[in-house]
This record gives C-alpha cells, sequence and structure tokens, in this order.
C-alpha cells in the first residue's frame, strides 16, 4: 500500500498565526479530466472541507469573471483559467473561507510541489512548517478529523457540516 500525505490544516493555521511571514508551498495535482486549470491544496482543502456552501453563494455572484459555480454537492469549484484574482470573493465571504493563498500559485513557481512524484512530495514536505504535514498508511478517520481528499492525501481539519431540514 503507498504512503499518503497527511497534511494537518489545524497545525498549518497555528503555524500561521504564530508567524505571519510563513508562505505554504503549493502542492499542485493534475486531476484527469480537470478543465478548470491547476488545484492548490489549500484550494481543494477549503472548498471541500471548511466552505459553508451557502444557499445563495455571494462569492459566486460578486466573481465578475464567471469562474466560480458549485457542483451537485454545493462544493464551490474555482476555474483558474477564468479567475482573474480580484479577490471579490474573499471579500463578500461572510465567514472567511475564501483566502487570497488561491491567487497565488499563478506567480511563485519555486513554491510549485507535483503530488504525483515522489521526490516532489518529500520536497513538499520539507517546505511546509514543521509537523505539518507527515507521510501515513492510515486511512480516513472522521473521529479523528482526518478526511480522504484523493487518493494521496489526507486532510486533518474540522470538518463544517450543515444540518439538512
Amino acid at each position: 500500500m503507498a504512503q499518503k500525505l497527511l497534511i494537518d490544516m489545524m497545525k498549518i493555521r497555528e503555524a500561521m498565526v504564530r508567524d505571519s511571514t510563513i508562505v505554504l508551498p503549493e502542492a499542485l495535482f493534475y486531476p484527469s479530466g480537470n478543465s478548470n486549470g491547476l488545484k492548490s491544496i489549500c484550494e481543494l482543502t477549503v472548498f471541500r472541507f471548511t466552505c459553508r456552501r451557502c444557499e445563495d453563494a455571494p462569492c459566486i455572484s460578486v466573481c465578475p469573471a464567471e469562474a466560480l459555480e458549485k457542483d451537485d454537492e454545493g462544493i464551490i469549484t474555482r476555474h483558474t483559467n477564468l479567475c482573474v484574482s480580484c479577490k471579490s470573493c474573499v471579500t463578500i465571504c461572510p465567514f472567511g473561507t475564501m483566502m487570497t493563498d488561491f491567487f497565488r500559485h499563478h506567480r511563485n513557481k519555486d513554491l510549485l510541489y507535483n503530488l504525483e512524484n515522489v521526490d516532489e512530495m518529500e520536497k513538499f514536505i520539507n517546505a511546509c512548517p514543521p509537523g505539518t504535514v507527515t507521510l501515513t498508511d492510515d486511512d480516513e478517520s472522521p473521529e479523528k478529523n482526518i478526511y480522504r481528499l484523493n487518493d494521496k492525501v489526507l486532510i486533518k481539519e474540522y470538518l463544517y457540516i450543515t444540518e439538512k431540514e
């Protein structure tokens, strides 16, 4: 069984609060069938686990480039090839879910790591704040706040769950 990355978003946020100069590296995937451009770990994680999935999502309606949309599960997707990085979505998000970090990977190629490559995966771990990203043989464990992002990455994060009526 191949090891997976375990990215502890809680520890990453703590590290960023302690040291505001931390610039997180971006781990990118090239998912099959992806017509929405490159996706960073941070962006995928926030939209899947942290976003409140507003019924009338103001981030979608404010986007001048129509780069945001919801899928069938209510998860927001940003079409990076359409996004003009105006950050209107960041400003209007009532929960502070949208982050300016989403827009960095367009410009900072020194911090890009392809997690399809084992050597790049190791470099990514070493570039992250100490103790925030590890390799594991474990699987998803919701009782420990560990969720599957994809076949190669687990995310430790508090999951935001909306109550369905």
